[in-house]
């Protein structure tokens, strides 16, 4: 009772000063209130408690860390009563998130506060609103979460970032934006009675800045989250499969162009999906070695069981033709499962390559940004084969060299094309080469970092090529990338538009489907099309199914992007 009486008094304190610190103490009280009184019903300890939750929810300014503590800590007290203010509250934690990460460097200090921040924050926000039957807000809500994620991982530019090069007005905006911001947390840190006024002026200034923010061109939705009829504009091509994993439910989403997105309920669970995908990877890892096709197989037919096959069912009544392209968009666990590969596997039944060709999108917001590039950046064709058959460290490849030779083959009479191997084929030669190409097709060892998978890399003469390294090297108008990785798996790479590995590569299996893909790719119009790299990469694959190739080796490579 006392700790509930502090709270009521903290906060109307709050009400009447405006100072932050009464708030977050408040929040605090009424969670410890809470925990008294255990769960179940709303006690008037609860009502109290969600009243002052809402209060969060209003608060427009520069968020501190705190006040995203107790947005999460709303989130977890809304799920546990099924209070009716859950969704608000992922969209506050959500938005205080985007803002407390705007101002973060690119360190891997703080990339760690981001992991611990966002977990399965966005995950759990998409099944929230699936049970609250508002499929178009669990687009914008997962695509946000992953959108700050993402751009941490890999250190691309934050929204900020942009602001400061848009030009002298946005640079100027931008610096206004980081002191203001800097200031409301350091009075919030030490706000008094006596600072109320000041706080109350620099959040007003702090809104002022941001405004103006948002009538720059481009800049509308700073700081906001994104709307579903942006993200929608994802689908233009060919329906997206949002795939997502909660605790509280898995879940299919499908965005089509021209109506709203279906839900597809899965009938497993989050611990089913981490366990399957444990099994998978574990297996992955004997590839090579022994025969392991029963295994696979049955992996593949509980993907088309328990998740694809309701997918493909609704696909289909909505009248998605059988040999549209299809974008898997996985979240959590099914990030790490060949979606693409799934089946019943038995004679007289179709696969799912039977029906759709398969692509993969990190978000909605990186497929649109990867066609806008395309279309901008379509003057220009130069290709660069970059292949390393003798790394410092790593047995030599008897591949890389014939596969160089096949690409040439079938580039060479149509772009102006470079071959960069041996000694040449080092980090600097291979970044040189990218400055100035915007195809790759890079044939290496490939060296995967599953914890940090930007940290994976190719094995050059000299030393390692990061996929970290390339992002942040800004490259200039990339469009497609083939990464064979030979004998070693490649971590989760992320580029425009490319075919890579899941896992080990056999080199003769290498070698024909990079024959197999470009003769496809490249057809008599004298240019390059990455548009139809899905396509070529489906029938490429399906070639090797003729030549009994072990199933492993059929179903390892991957298309991601456009």
């Amino acid at each position: 009772m006392c700790l509930n009486n502090l709270a009521k008094s903290l906060l109307t304190r709050f009400e009447q000063r405006g100072v932050q610190s009464d708030l977050d103490e408040a929040i605090e009280r009424y969670q410890d209130a809470l925990l008294d009184t255990g769960s179940g019903a709303p006690s008037l300890t609860g009502i109290e408690a969600f009243r002052l939750y809402f209060q969060l929810s209003c608060l427009s300014h520069a968020s501190s860390r705190e006040d995203l503590c107790a947005a999460k800590s709303w989130v977890a007290s809304a799920e546990e009563m099924n209070h009716g203010s859950s969704l608000d509250a992922y969209q506050t934690a959500l938005k205080f998130l985007d803002q407390h990460v705007a101002l973060l460097s690119s360190s891997l200090r703080h990339f760690d506060v981001v992991k611990e921040a966002t977990s399965t924050l966005a995950m759990d926000a998409f099944s929230c609103s699936l049970r609250n039957g508002a499929s178009t807000t669990a687009v914008e809500l997962v695509e946000q979460g992953h959108a700050v994620f993402w751009t941490q991982l890999a250190r691309f530019r934050t929204p900020l970032d942009e602001l400061s090069l848009s030009g002298d007005t946005g640079a100027a905006l931008a610096e206004e934006f980081k002191q203001l911001s800097s200031h409301i947390r350091k009075a919030f840190d030490e706000s008094t009675e006596d600072q109320s006024s000041q706080i109350r002026r620099l959040t007003m200034q702090w809104d002022d800045v941001v405004s103006r923010i948002r009538m720059l061109p481009d800049f509308s939705r700073f700081l906001l989250p994104p709307i579903f009829s942006d993200l929608q504009k994802a689908a233009e091509h060919g329906p997206v499969i949002i795939v997502n994993a909660s605790k509280y439910s898995c879940d299919a989403l499908i965005i089509l162009s021209a109506h709203d997105p279906v839900h597809v309920p899965l009938d497993i669970t989050r611990a089913e999906v981490s366990e399957l995908s444990f099994e998978f990877q574990s297996l992955t890892e004997k590839f090579g070695s022994s025969n392991h096709e029963l295994q696979l197989v049955s992996i593949l037919r509980k993907l088309w069981l328990r998740i694809v096959s309701p997918v493909v069912k609704v696909l289909r009544e909505s009248k998605v033709l059988r040999g549209s392209r299809i974008w898997w968009c996985p979240t959590a666990e099914f990030t790490l499962l060949p979606l693409h590969s799934a089946g019943p596997y038995e004679q007289k039944s179709r696969n799912l390559s039977s029906f759709y060709i398969s692509s993969y999108t990190p978000t909605l917001a990186a497929l649109i940004r990867a066609r806008q590039q395309i279309s901008r950046d379509a003057s220009t064709q130069h290709f660069v084969a970059i292949g390393q058959a003798n790394p410092v460290r790593g047995k030599e490849l008897q591949c890389v060299a014939p596969e160089l030779d096949i690409v040439a083959q079938h580039v060479a009479p149509v772009v102006p094309f470079t071959s960069l191997s041996g000694n040449h084929a080092t980090v600097q030669g291979a970044f040189d080469s990218l400055s100035r190409n915007q195809w790759l097709h890079l044939a290496c060892h490939g060296m995967p970092n599953r914890q940090k998978p930007f940290e994976s890399s190719f094995a050059m003469r000299d030393g390692p090529l990061t996929i970290k390294d390339i992002i942040r090297s800004h490259l200039q108008n990339p469009e497609f990338a083939f990464l064979s990785a030979c004998h070693t798996t490649v971590g989760d790479e992320s580029s425009p538009d490319e075919a890579s590995s899941m896992w080990s590569v056999d080199d003769e299996v290498a070698r024909q489907i990079v024959s197999a893909f470009y003769g496809y790719l490249v057809d008599e119009s004298g240019r390059l099309d990455c548009t139809r790299a899905a396509g070529a990469l489906h029938k490429a694959v399906k070639s090797l199914r003729k030549m009994n190739i072990p199933l492993e080796q059929q179903i390892v490579f991957v298309h991601i992007g456009v």
